[in-house]
C-alpha cells in the first residue's frame, strides 16, 4: 500500500477487518487507554519483524503483549501470588508485568529481544479489548510511531508518524491516559518499577511493600528504557518560567504558553495532553522548545521522565 495509512473509526466493521489483517500477519494501529499501539501477532516472527521495520525500532528493546486476560497472561508467563496480586488489583489497565517467560510459549524470540522474561499487558480500552477477542492472539503492539519519537495519543498521529508503513488505523479518540503504561519488574525478593505511568509506584508499594533499591543498570529490560526517547526532533528545555528566542512554549498551571499541559495544573489531564503538546511543538515553526516545570508527584514522575528523556 502506498501513501498514507487508512483511517477508519473503530467500529465492529473495522475491528473485523484490522482482526483479518492481524491474523495473517500484517500491522494494524489500535487505540488503548495509554497510547496508540502498532499492533501485530506475537507468535510471528515475521509478523513481528513488520513491527521493527515499521518503527525503526533497534532490536534489543523488547516488546508489550497485550492479552484479554490473566488466563492467556499465564500460557505466556510465570505468575506467583505477587503477579496475580497486581493483576487483580489494576488489570484491566495501564500496568504491565515484566515475568518469567514460560517454557514452550509461543511468542517469538523477536518479542522479548532475547531475554528469559517477557511483558505482558491486560488492556482496558474497549477497541484493543474488542481486537484480542476477535484474533484470538497475543499481540505486540508497542507505541505506533517512528522509535525515539513522540509517542500517538490520537489516529493522526500514527499517521503523521508512519504514514503508508501501517495500512490501517482504529481511530477511537484521544487516549484517556495518553502516556504509556507503568512498567513493573517482579523480581526474585522484590520488585522494581522500570518505567513510571498512569499507576504509581505507591500505588504497587501499598499491595507489595517498599520496592527494590537501584543497582546500577541492568540493561535495556522493557520499553520506554532508552536515555534518548519520545523525542520531538527539536532541543528542549524543561523548568522554563517564560518563553525564550524562538522557543515554542508548553504551559502548566500558572505558567502560560502558547498550549498548556494543563492551564488548571491538574497532573491527570497534563499526562492525557502531554504527546499533543509534543506533537503541536513538533509542528510548530519555532526552532526549540521550552517546557513549564511540573510537579515531581504522582503521575507528575512519569510526566517527567517522558519529559526528561525527551530533552535528552
Amino acid at each position: 500500500m502506498t501513501g498514507k495509512s487508512q483511517v477508519h473509526p473503530a467500529d465492529a466493521a473495522s475491528i473485523a477487518a484490522a482482526a483479518d489483517v492481524l491474523r495473517a500477519g500484517g500491522l494494524v494501529a489500535v487505540p488503548t487507554e495509554t497510547v496508540y499501539g502498532l499492533a501485530a501477532r506475537a507468535d510471528s516472527a515475521p509478523a513481528v519483524a513488520q513491527i521493527y521495520r515499521a518503527k525503526g525500532r533497534p532490536d534489543f528493546n523488547p516488546l508489550i503483549v497485550h492479552i484479554p486476560d490473566l488466563a492467556a497472561a499465564e500460557r505466556i508467563a510465570i505468575f506467583d501470588e505477587r503477579a496475580r496480586k497486581l493483576a487483580a488489583a489494576f488489570w484491566p489497565g495501564a500496568l504491565t508485568m515484566v515475568l518469567p517467560l514460560r517454557q514452550g510459549a509461543e511468542i517469538a524470540p523477536a518479542v522479548t529481544a532475547g531475554l528469559p522474561t517477557i511483558a505482558l499487558r491486560c488492556p482496558a480500552h474497549p477497541a484493543m479489548r474488542a481486537v484480542l477477542a476477535a484474533t484470538q492472539l497475543p499481540l505486540a503492539a508497542p507505541s505506533a510511531n517512528r522509535s525515539g519519537g513522540v509517542s500517538p495519543s490520537r489516529a493522526e498521529h500514527v499517521a503523521e508518524s508512519l504514514g503508508s508503513a501501517v495500512g490501517l488505523v482504529l481511530d477511537g479518540g484521544p487516549c484517556a491516559a495518553g502516556i504509556e503504561s507503568t512498567i513493573v519488574a517482579l523480581r526474585d525478593g522484590g520488585w522494581q518499577v522500570l518505567r513510571p505511568g498512569p499507576i504509581t509506584g505507591e500505588q504497587i508499594a501499598a499491595l507489595l511493600g517498599s520496592p527494590l533499591q537501584p543497582e546500577g543498570s541492568a540493561g535495556i529490560e522493557a520499553p520506554g528504557q532508552l536515555a534518548s526517547h519520545y523525542s520531538p526532533g527539536k532541543p528542549v528545555r524543561l523548568n522554563a518560567e517564560c518563553v525564550g528566542p524562538d522557543e515554542f512554549m508548553i504551559g502548566f498551571g500558572g505558567v502560560a504558553g502558547d498550549v498548556s499541559l494543563s492551564p488548571s495544573g491538574d497532573l491527570a489531564e497534563a499526562a492525557s495532553r502531554l504527546y499533543d503538546c509534543l506533537h503541536a511543538a513538533q509542528r510548530a515553526t519555532q526552532k526549540r522548545i521550552a517546557i513549564a516545570k511540573v510537579p515531581d508527584e504522582g503521575i507528575g514522575a512519569a510526566i517527567n521522565d517522558r519529559l526528561g528523556r525527551a530533552a535528552a
